[in-house]
Order: C-alpha cells, then structure tokens, then sequence
C-alpha cells in the first residue's frame, strides 16, 4: 500500500479503507475488473487528510450495468463517510479507453464530493445519466502512468497507455480557465495549481500540487514567493489560505499572462 497513507503524528490512516474499497469492486465487478488504481496526491506523496481526496480508477473490461452501477454507488458513498477531508473521487473507466487514449475520455460512472447530493437527491437519475466524457481523465492518467499505485489487478503499464502531450496540456489548462474568479474562493488549490501548470508549459514537468509551489519558489517572481510559502505551509497543515484579493488577484494576473505567453510560444 501506498507509504503516505501510514499512520504518522497522529494522523487516520486509510489503507485499510482502500483495500475494504479494492475488495468492494472486486465482489461487485466480477470478472469484468481489469484493475483498481490510486493516483493523485496519495501516490506523489504529498497527501493531506484534510485536504486532500483518495483519487481512484476503477477500470473494467466492457460496459456496467446500470443494475451494477447502483449496487456500486450504495458501497462507495458509505466507504466516503470514512475518508479523508475531501473524501473519495473516482472514475469508473473501460480499459480500451485508457491502452488506446481517447480525448476527452470516456468514463462509464463518476463521483466525488461534488456530486454527493445529486446522488442522495435520487440516485437512480445518478446512476442513469452520470457518464459521458472527461478531460480531466487525460492528468490523472499522466498522474497514473509516471506515479500511480496498482491496488489489485493488471499492472498500470499494461492498462495506461501514452496520453499525449497537447491532451495533457489542454487537460490541466481547462482546470485554470477560471483561475480568476476560483482564486478568490479557493485560494489555496489555484495558488498552487497555477504553479504546476507553468512548470510543465515550461520545462515539461509533471508536478503535484506541493511539488509545483516549491517550483514557483525557485522560477517565479520574488514578489511572490511569501504567498508561495504560506500556500505551502497551509497545504502542508491542512489549512485554509488567508491572503490579500489584491495580492491573488496579481498572482493570477500573472501566471496566467506566462501561460497565454508559453502557449503562444508554443504555436509559433
């Protein structure tokens, strides 16, 4: 299992959550279970119980059942109770998509923290409509072949083939388009999802969120690097970040100035 989930200071542990979840999709999915996969945070190693989600792929032969799917859904919205701030986010995937990569991916069920609701609102009408495409799906599988962690099944190099780099590229940039109007409501996750999308349109990097503010501190302007610091100590501590609208309204003024520049570069 995953070293960053192990008790530590203190801190709830989740591998036992994870492999009550492995075993859960086994039982249910059957034979049609190609693998279950961790990526994200949990497996670059910079995971923070209260911030941070249990990011997973579940991803299967052929198609699920709506049946299957509701039977599913009732398991993972208990096993969220248990998990960490933000709780479990999955995508439940066909391997054909993930060996040959199709941009936008697509994914046969999806949930997260977000769609809690939804789902307990009426969960067949979740159950019925909740597929369809994702460019997210291209990061997390950038995420899942350079760091990711089998949890049961086929090794990842033989599910998760090359995702391209104008795919990734246009993947994390769809996660900033509203990097102006998010930094003032998650000041936290912008700061530093900035950070790691100007260090790949740089210098080709694929970062996690702690890895692309320790980037930011050594590539970005100075006038900066407090607001870097305190992004990092608070990520670090699981706290909200407090700064300035006029501070990240210049921070974000900036690093998206440098993104529009390095694409345009780019295209050239």
């Amino acid at each position: 299992m995953c070293p960053i989930l192990r008790m530590e200071n203190g801190k709830m542990r989740y591998e036992d959550l994870l492999s009550r979840f492995t075993e859960m999709c086994r039982e249910i999915l059957g034979e049609n279970l190609t693998g279950v996969y961790l990526h994200g945070s949990a497996a670059m190693g910079c995971f923070q119980p209260l911030l941070s989600d249990l990011d997973l792929l579940v991803i299967v032969n052929t198609d699920v059942p709506d049946g299957m799917k509701a039977e599913f859904m009732e398991h993972v919205v208990c096993l969220n109770e248990e998990g960490p701030g933000k709780g479990i986010e999955l995508s439940l995937v066909k391997r054909e998509f993930c060996e040959t990569f199709v941009y936008p991916t697509p994914f046969e069920l999806h949930f997260s923290e977000a769609y809690l609701e939804w789902y307990k609102r009426n969960p067949q009408e979740y159950v019925e409509k909740m597929r369809g495409t994702d460019k997210d799906l291209a990061a997390h599988f950038m995420i899942m072949r350079r760091y990711g962690v089998c949890l049961w099944g086929v090794k990842r190099e033989d599910v998760f083939g090359e995702v391209p780099a104008e795919a990734y590229r246009d993947s994390i940039l769809y996660d900033v388009e509203n990097a102006g109007e998010d930094i003032l409501t998650n000041p936290l996750y912008v700061t530093l999802n900035l950070c790691r999308v100007l260090g790949y349109l740089r210098e080709g990097l694929v970062l996690s969120k702690k890895s692309g503010g320790e980037w930011g501190l050594i590539h970005l302007p100075e006038e900066f690097h407090a607001l870097l610091r305190e992004a990092l100590r608070c990520y670090a501590c699981g706290e909200k970040l407090s700064a300035g609208r006029e501070l990240l309204t210049q921070f974000t003024d900036y690093a998206t100035t440098e993104i529009h520049n390095n694409i345009d570069a780019q295209t050239e």
